[in-house]
């Protein structure tokens, strides 16, 4: 493009970064602020402005550690006398903007946790509640099946099966006399 604006892509080339990270430092504040938009043959394209630009070369500059903040941007004629305090408190600002957007993100996050944190402790208590009242019905059931067989008991071994007993031995007295042998050959008696 021109000496004063530069896309996005020769700005990754000339920082040495790639375009998604020249892109995440253009936030909504950056481009109302330095970022334009240029048709060419039909073409959007968005450029920085030299101002933009300067911002963008300071912070990787810093994060390279390898290009001075006040190098000239070719071809704006000594236009370069902006003061580092002044960078330096748009680049504080900055940060702190997004140090702040950072902190309330976190905040949801751990007001988040603490949600699921008591409805988990919740959980827990209804099902340590629910094992108690299972172990008590349990506990109830096999009384109950103790006392129902303790109560069958005695009244099978001496009530019934005596008298039982007694009234197949009478008939079994009664019966043999009643009994005629049958031979197995019919024809002969």
């Amino acid at each position: 493009m021109s000496d004063n604006l530069k896309t996005i892509r020769e700005l990754a080339d000339e920082f040495k970064v790639s375009k998604q990270a020249v892109r995440k430092r253009l936030t909504d504040e950056f481009r109302a602020n330095y970022v334009e938009t240029v048709y060419s043959n039909g073409v959007e394209t968005l450029v920085v402005t030299v101002s933009g630009y300067r911002l963008l070369k300071q912070h990787f500059a810093s994060s390279n550690g390898s290009e001075n903040v006040g190098s000239n941007v070719g071809g704006n004629g000594g236009n370069d006398h902006v003061t580092s305090d002044n960078k330096q408190t748009t680049n504080n600002s900055y940060v702190f903007k997004i140090l702040e957007q950072q902190l309330a993100v976190k905040d949801k996050q751990i007001e988040n946790k603490d949600l699921q944190i008591s409805q988990m402790q919740n959980l827990l208590d209804q099902q340590q509640r629910l094992a108690l009242q299972d172990k008590k019905l349990l506990e109830e059931y096999k009384t109950e099946i103790k006392d129902l067989k303790a109560l069958n008991m005695p009244i099978k071994d001496s009530e019934k099966d005596e008298p039982i007993q007694n009234e197949k031995s009478l008939e079994n007295i009664n019966e043999k006399p009643k009994k005629v042998k049958k031979k197995w050959w019919p024809f002969r008696q």
